[in-house]
């Protein structure tokens, strides 16, 4: 299977040099198998065709990241060669050739990572793109954590399970709590908006709170009136628990929890 032949060249390619090191970091194969979650989740529907995107990017924590500094080039373009033949053997339609890259994230712990995903559009002219949605924005992170503390005596990759850390996201006002179960919330005052706000000094489509990486942010989305944070007029904001933002005279507190 030529996918299972990929996954073991990424092994194989790891292994020998690294050792048991990666035995309590980021594994290499994981990567791969998430990337192609990530491809399969993110599907665009057109009127013949099954699109995905075509853009990944890997957020690891600053001490896994360390370990592929000396190979990182060689781990990306066999996650690329990876996608491709996932993409192949789905029949999935690609704008182009799909691209990884890896940034850092500090606020990951050791085996974390997340990964974004990006549908980049084609160049005005060509087919493709009159069969895709207008608005093709970056897709929010999807953070893995392991489902148990990986283990330090040399073991498998297949034998390392990951899934999603589960916690609960909440924006209060007006003495609601509303539990953010998106990956990205428009505030605004418009109906179409994921909250509406009735406040007259909010913009139809004021802020947006997205997941970024392990983190979430407040974005202003070109409002009338701006935004503050804690007290602080900002553009854009890196929030944290009990966080305050206020939007026109609406007050709003920003909290995430474990389950």
């Amino acid at each position: 299977m030529v996918l299972r032949a990929i996954e073991q060249k990424i092994e194989a390619l790891f292994e020998g040099i690294f050792g048991r090191a990666f035995r309590t970091n980021v594994q290499p194969v994981e990567l791969a198998r998430k990337l192609a979650k990530e491809m399969d989740d993110h599907r665009t529907i057109s009127v013949s065709r099954v699109y995905v995107p075509n853009e990944y990017t890997v957020y690891l924590a600053p001490d896994d990241r360390a370990q592929f500094e000396s190979y990182e080039r060689n781990l990306l373009s066999e996650l690329q060669e990876y996608l491709a033949e996932h993409a192949r053997r789905e029949q999935y339609a690609l704008l182009s050739g799909p691209r990884v890259a890896m940034e850092t994230d500090a606020d990951l712990d050791v085996g974390e990572f997340g990964i974004a995903t990006r549908m980049v559009q084609p160049e005005k002219g060509r087919p493709e793109a009159d069969l895709l949605p207008e608005q093709l924005e970056p897709g929010a992170t999807m953070v893995y954590k392991p489902k148990t503390p990986v283990p330090t005596q040399a073991v498998s990759a297949a034998e390392l399970g990951m899934e999603p850390e589960p916690e609960v996201v909440t924006l209060s006002f007006d003495g609601t709590r509303h539990e953010v179960t998106k990956r990205s919330v428009v505030l605004g005052r418009s109906r179409d908006c994921d909250l509406q706000l009735t406040d007259a000094n909010v913009s139809r489509r004021h802020a947006e709170v997205r997941q970024e990486g392990a983190a979430y942010w407040v974005v202003d989305l070109g409002s009338t009136n701006g935004m503050e944070v804690n007290g602080k007029r900002v553009k854009r904001a890196k929030l944290r628990a009990g966080d305050k933002i206020t939007l026109g005279s609406t007050e709003i507190t920003f909290d995430r929890e474990m389950k």
